[in-house]
């Protein structure tokens, strides 16, 4: 027995335990419904009583699992186990892979920015947009010219005028601490 700190009450230490991975699908013996329905190949569709179904899969090597849980009654399918949760797998990497990533690009002002540097910053954004990235815009107050804050926000509303066409904005500008910052996402591309 191990006592473990903040519990006073001795706990069983067993080195080495793994925890019991609970299965997604109930499979044969664990499919609680009396009555199923039954989709497969070589498989009449139909309802069947559970333990004749399961006997027709086993018949077949395969297993019967329970796909549709909340049906009325519950769907059940005549395939090997093994297979289907690797099928099950597959596609949910697959998924997972076609998932968009949002990238974001940030870009920094500061409150006395002049023409030159903005317009320069503006194209810059308009091509991380084109891209398919979000743009955080911020401006950097240093030192004492945090005492200009509406300069920074008119420099920001200005920012998402100019970028008007390409993205949309997120959120308005906003200060937190040093920082005053808006999002701009790209706007949806028409097909």
């Amino acid at each position: 027995m191990a006592i473990f700190p903040g519990n006073d009450r001795p706990r069983p230490f067993v080195r080495g335990q793994r925890r019991v991975v609970e299965e997604p699908y109930r499979v044969n013996e664990r499919i609680l419904a009396p009555r199923v329905r039954v989709v497969g190949e070589n498989i009449k569709v139909d309802v069947y009583p559970t333990s004749v179904a399961i006997k027709m899969a086993q018949d077949q090597g395969l297993d019967l699992v329970e796909i549709s849980p909340n049906a009325e009654p519950p769907v059940c399918k005549v395939i090997d186990y093994s297979k289907f949760k690797y099928e099950q797998k597959k596609k949910q990497k697959e998924i997972k892979a076609n998932a968009q990533k949002t990238v974001l690009k940030e870009i920094r002002f500061g409150p006395n920015t002049d023409d030159h540097d903005f317009n320069f910053k503006v194209k810059h954004a308009e091509n991380f947009l084109k891209e398919g990235a979000k743009v955080k815009a911020y401006v950097h107050f240093a030192g004492r010219s945090i005492v200009y804050k509406e300069r920074g926000e008119i420099l920001l509303l200005k920012f998402a005028q100019a970028l008007e066409e390409m993205g949309k904005v997120e959120q308005l500008p906003k200060l937190e601490g040093k920082r005053m910052y808006m999002m701009v996402a790209p706007k949806p591309h028409k097909k």
